[in-house]
């Protein structure tokens, strides 16, 4: 049982982490460092347990992985020609195309160079493997946290209930993926009043770009009257460029209007999680919701979030893959 010492270590640093703030990556890491110490007590096992058992412990932890990640490529190819048929040929809807193809590049990469039987190949080979490994960890860390960060509920009364905006169409329209955060924020906004707690004032966050008719805050506002929101629980922040200055932004309003405010931020699911970082990082009171976005935008959209906080943790992540360059180098170099 010792082997699962490590596991039940890094089960209770997530859970320590998660209830010191819901809002950190490093608790996507330590969750992801659990399955992986899990599946390796589990494989000490193997040799003591029952043969069918055993099997069925082995498949779990190395060919659904491999069948996994044939089937996303497949997937993500697949929903990479969706994107591209629906919202057109811009860069940002070729991501999951991209991805789905790199996925099989490198499975191509690795069955072709790998049986060389040179040192030098097996180096860049294993250097590529573990490059691809470790982005691969920190996407299914980062999948999973933000899984589980959606699945958070409103608990007790909030004073604001803050919606970032997104952009208009036709310079002063709200289009569909920021009328769906509206919803959202005004089914809490109905909910808290439907359970007898106090009103929450809808802050509607967005500035106005340099295509647009008027901010996205006057637009959003204007949308949630029109369903039927009294103008008087309505909040403005109508400077903001970017989702930083939204956060930022709308803190200064909130802590104006009561410095001891709680609220939540409402923004689309695939962004959830990230905002939720960006919002720790402004000093937000408040946790983030997403609101529902259509199936087929999903995936593009989270693997752009995940480059988003990839870069943002720049420093450790570029230093650790530069590491492995020069260690591929290196043993390159040695078996010359």
């Amino acid at each position: 049982m010792f082997a699962f010492v490590p596991a039940a270590l890094f089960l209770v640093l997530f859970g320590v982490s998660v209830r010191e703030d819901r809002r950190r990556f490093r608790n996507a890491v330590y969750l992801g460092l659990t399955f992986i110490f899990t599946s390796v007590g589990l494989l000490t096992l193997v040799p003591v347990l029952p043969h069918g058992l055993g099997a069925l412990i082995v498949a779990l932890v190395f060919l659904v992985p491999a069948l996994g990640t044939v089937a996303l490529g497949l997937f993500l190819i697949g929903n990479g020609l969706t994107m591209v048929r629906k919202e057109g040929r811009r860069p940002a809807n070729l991501l999951s195309f991209t991805a789905g193809v790199g996925i099989f590049a490198l499975i191509a990469f690795v069955l072709t160079l790998g049986s060389q039987g040179s040192r030098i190949w097996d180096a860049v080979v294993g250097g590529v493997v573990f490059l691809a490994g470790y982005v691969s960890f920190l996407f299914l860390c980062f999948l999973a946290y933000a899984f589980l960060y959606g699945r958070i509920k409103v608990r007790g009364d909030v004073d604001y209930v803050v919606m970032l905006g997104s952009g208009l169409i036709g310079g002063d329209r709200v289009p569909p993926l920021l009328a769906s955060r509206l919803r959202k924020g005004k089914e809490i906004h109905d909910a808290q009043i439907a359970r007898g707690g106090r009103v929450p004032l809808l802050l509607t966050s967005g500035g106005k770009g340099t295509d647009e008719k008027l901010a996205e805050a006057r637009a959003m506002a204007d949308w949630l009257i029109a369903q039927g929101v009294p103008q008087e629980h309505l909040r403005l922040e109508d400077r903001s460029r970017t989702t930083e200055e939204n956060l930022l932004f709308s803190r200064e309003i909130m802590l104006t209007g009561d410095p001891s405010y709680r609220c939540v931020v409402v923004t689309n699911n695939f962004h959830a999680f990230r905002a939720a970082m960006m919002a720790r990082k402004a000093g937000v009171n408040g946790q983030v919701l997403g609101s529902p976005t259509a199936k087929y935008f999903w995936p593009s959209a989270t693997i752009r979030e995940f480059v988003a906080v990839f870069w943002e943790h720049k420093t450790v992540n570029l230093s650790i893959c530069g590491a492995v360059v020069a260690l591929t180098a290196v043993l390159a170099v040695s078996g010359a």
